[in-house]
């Protein structure tokens, strides 16, 4: 069968499996689930895989299910968790837990991850496909990690790994489908000055961490200005500062907590460590000492050059738009697939730039689970002709 065909059989069979795909995303949508709570979701979607295939569970609430033969795969990948947020769309399919919302499009993204495993299984595809239904995607520790590590992967012969994110800031039937960076890394960092505490009313007996901090915190607003190639995109931001209990109390200790986004790895590495300097050495020179704990999160997500090249056409054989590079500072967990595999992140718009993600009243149409199912099966079909 040649690629045009394969195209016109396998979107005619998503076709038919929409409905079904948006019943299933209103159940899911219904019925959500924190990070690491998400057995039920992954049960739902399993009960809507065909029947025949068997599963591998993994990362504790998540699975892996091979639609095909044996051999070399293609992972497509869906996130089962929820967000700690109360919504506020008014719709008959609610979330029935309150304060907790498919607030970032995962619902939409496992419906239509089902109706192209279930399209695929029915009418066959060049390649197997690994239906990925991955945890806690929203928090730490990573469900991507954990699957990556566990080695599942490559025991499933996957040779290469599809996802797809609604993205509000991109209009309706466009896919943004763009080589390199597309998400940058994202770690934590702690920073806590220790000094002498004493009564505020005799500083010169003390040694203020307070000032120390504040120094600490505009020196660190330099770091990425002085530091980096202007153009390279590095973020640094200081978000949370802790220090004593009362106005006349000059505390021993103050803290300051914050994020680091970078989209190249060796400027994320420039920045870990220029930080640990610049802390410890403007401490010092107020007489204080700096503590540094920089908590490594995901790493860059990087979209393989050869594979987005080969999935852009097939996303205009499939009647999507292929909107300009899109690139953002969020961070993505899918990016542990990437280090390991030739991967590939598309972002489906769904608003052009009238919503939020993580917003309470973020609700894609149902409409889009089409666009979504259609570039995955973009990136599958690219992937298998490369890989397999």
């Amino acid at each position: 069968m040649s690629t045009g065909d394969t195209i016109r059989t396998l979107a005619t069979e998503l076709e038919r499996e929409l409905d079904g795909a948006v019943e299933l995303r209103h159940r899911l949508h219904a019925r959500p689930h924190l990070s690491g709570t998400e057995a039920a979701a992954r049960d739902l979607v399993l009960a809507a895989l065909p029947s025949r295939h068997g599963h591998t569970e993994v990362a504790g609430t998540g699975a892996v299910v091979r639609v095909g033969g044996p051999g070399p795969a293609i992972a497509v990948r869906g996130e089962l968790d929820a967000l700690a947020v109360h919504e506020e769309t008014g719709v008959p399919w609610e979330s029935e837990h309150p304060g907790v919302m498919h607030a970032c499009g995962h619902d939409v993204h496992l419906a239509a991850l089902v109706a192209l495993a279930r399209a695929v299984d029915r009418v066959g595809g060049p390649a197997p496909l690994l239906a990925v239904l991955q945890p806690r995607e929203e928090t730490y520790p990573s469900g991507a990690r954990d699957i990556a590590e566990d080695g599942i992967l490559e025991r499933e012969q996957c040779r290469a790994a599809i996802g797809a994110h609604v993205q509000p800031l991109l209009a309706a039937g466009t896919v943004a489908c763009t080589p390199g960076g597309v998400n940058a890394s994202a770690d934590e960092f702690t920073v806590t000055v220790r000094g002498r505490g004493g009564h505020a009313a005799y500083p010169h007996l003390t040694r203020d961490p307070v000032v120390t901090l504040a120094h600490v915190v505009v020196a660190l607003q330099s770091l990425v200005s002085r530091e980096i190639d202007p153009m390279s995109s590095v973020v640094l931001s200081v978000t949370t500062l802790a220090a004593g209990t009362a106005a006349n109390v000059v505390p021993g200790s103050a803290t300051a907590r914050g994020t680091i986004r970078a989209m190249r790895t060796a400027d994320r590495e420039v920045v870990h460590e220029r930080l640990v300097d610049v802390a410890t050495l403007v401490a010092t020179a107020h007489g204080c000492a700096a503590e540094v704990e920089i908590t490594r999160g995901e790493p860059v997500l990087d979209n393989d050059a050869t594979l987005t090249a080969a999935t852009q056409p097939l996303l205009g054989a499939l009647g999507l738009k292929v909107a300009s590079d899109l690139r953002s500072a969020g961070a993505d967990d899918f990016s542990y697939f990437s280090e390991r595999k030739p991967s590939l992140m598309l972002f489906v718009g769904t608003h052009g730039g009238t919503e939020q993600l993580h917003s309470p009243t973020f609700l894609p149409p149902d409409e889009r689970i089409r666009d979504v199912a259609h570039a995955m099966l973009a990136g599958y079909l690219a992937a298998a002709d490369l890989y397999i």
